[in-house]
């Protein structure tokens, strides 16, 4: 990233799968971790709305006859009923950090937030060189969007507290392996001044 770290003006905040699906622990997609990071998402959502940077939501969507669920999730869907079914509350991000009318939504049904999605032509047509990554679940949608990332050569933050695993083993490990292959792992914080300080 050369002697800055981030180049502010062209930095995206994308955010993955802060769904009530994922939050909510009656769902049979809960994750552990997550209600624990909503805050961390909302400070730094707020940071960049407030200095009008980019900001892209990504959530998952299927229907409700389950046809366009993945093969390792159907059996899943089917047994409890489905899950992240469009129209349902269960498919909506959470009220703490709802995008604005403003701000983009990219609809994804598998992990990664770029497979078979718009997100990439998006992102180069606004320029974006740097991805500030935070959301739901470490080791499934966050890697294999990072893994994405990487290789279409965007340089990449992963935020320690503002992603989650079902444990704490699972979290940490995934991290290692994705700062191993290029990542940058960092506190929210630790972003937030960053950004203050790159302009």
């Amino acid at each position: 990233m050369g002697e800055k770290l981030m180049d502010t003006e062209r930095t995206c905040l994308l955010i993955i799968d802060i769904q009530y699906d994922f939050l909510d622990a009656s769902s049979p997609l809960f994750v552990r971790g997550g209600p624990s990071i909503i805050s961390n998402i909302e400070k730094i959502l707020n940071y960049f709305r407030e200095n009008n940077q980019l900001v892209i939501f990504v959530k998952r969507l299927h229907r409700s006859d389950g046809s366009d669920v993945d093969k390792t999730r159907i059996e899943l869907f089917q047994r409890t009923g489905g899950f992240l079914i469009g129209g349902t509350r269960g498919a909506e991000i959470v009220e703490a950090i709802k995008p604005l009318p403003s701000e983009a939504v990219v609809i994804k049904k598998r992990w990664s937030a770029f497979f078979h999605t718009e997100l990439d032509l998006m992102l180069r047509r606004e320029k974006i060189k740097d991805l500030i990554i935070c959301g739901i679940q470490t080791p499934n949608c966050i890697r294999a969007t990072f893994t994405d990332a990487i290789s279409l050569d965007y340089d990449v933050i992963v935020l320690e507290d503002g992603t989650a695993s079902s444990n704490l083993e699972i979290q940490k490990s995934n991290l290692l392996d994705m700062e191993n292959i290029g990542a940058k792992i960092l506190r929210t914080d630790e972003v937030i001044n960053l950004l203050k300080y790159q302009i």
